[in-house]
């Protein structure tokens, strides 16, 4: 008698429990919902949290440490998903390591994620992604192969954003891996500036407002100007 009423009380409590967490889901879904009609972050960041605590799923971690991501919470979002490479993490996942690890200036770590995700899927733009993380690395090699695919398969419409302006601007994304190139030119001999303001030069003919582009051609001519009147100097 004593064990069936103990029974009884166990499947009431979990039959409540049930019906608590089914009502937590209805309202945080349609809590969820609402801050997204409405656009408020921090509302969609705490819905997405309850609703991964109380049911907890891949797909919730993966679109919270996104929206974490997107909204520039660049830790926060490392925080949610990690920073390990994994074989089986979907590609919002993969994204979300490779654009935050390099939001953190971690080049090394952002460009293992950066080659899974052009593993799955390759383009342009993470070929673009990889060759900017391998001149940082010094990888100059794998960066002019990831910059010669860029220049012959990005198209006129491809666009990429640059922000070291006050007023962020786009430039065609074929201009951006000419002026990748112009930097792995110089980082490969530096003693032939020449070649490296050249392939400004055509980012430049692509581009014209390409402001840093024209930045690091100014840093190249003037580096040029040095060493002429070093060696003129050594002359005398």
């Amino acid at each position: 008698m004593k064990k069936s009423v103990l029974l009884l009380l166990l499947f009431v409590g979990f039959t409540g429990i049930s019906q608590t967490n089914d009502a937590l889901l209805k309202h945080y879904n349609a809590y969820y919902k609402e801050m997204r009609l409405q656009g408020d972050v921090n509302g969609v960041i705490s819905a997405l949290t309850h609703l991964n605590v109380i049911s907890p799923s891949k797909e919730r971690r993966d679109t919270l440490a996104f929206v974490y991501m997107n909204n520039g919470k660049h830790m926060q979002a490392l925080n949610t998903i990690g920073i390990e490479k994994n074989a089986d993490d979907s590609d919002l996942a993969v994204q979300v390591k490779a654009f935050s690890l390099k939001s953190l200036n971690q080049p090394k770590r952002a460009l293992e994620h950066f080659e899974e995700l052009n593993s799955r899927n390759p383009s342009p733009y993470l070929a673009y992604e990889m060759a900017d993380l391998k001149i940082q690395t010094g990888d100059m090699e794998g960066a002019v192969k990831n910059i010669e695919y860029g220049i012959a398969n990005a198209t006129d419409e491809m666009k990429y954003a640059f922000y070291e302006r006050q007023q962020p601007y786009e430039v065609p994304l074929k201009a951006a891996f000419y002026h990748l190139k112009g930097l792995a030119d110089f980082n490969q001999n530096k003693e032939n500036i020449d070649a490296a303001i050249a392939s400004i030069d055509e980012a430049l003919k692509i581009a014209p407002n390409f402001n840093l582009a024209s930045l690091s051609k100014q840093a190249l001519e003037s580096r040029k100007q040095q060493a002429a009147e070093t060696s003129e100097a050594t002359k005398n």
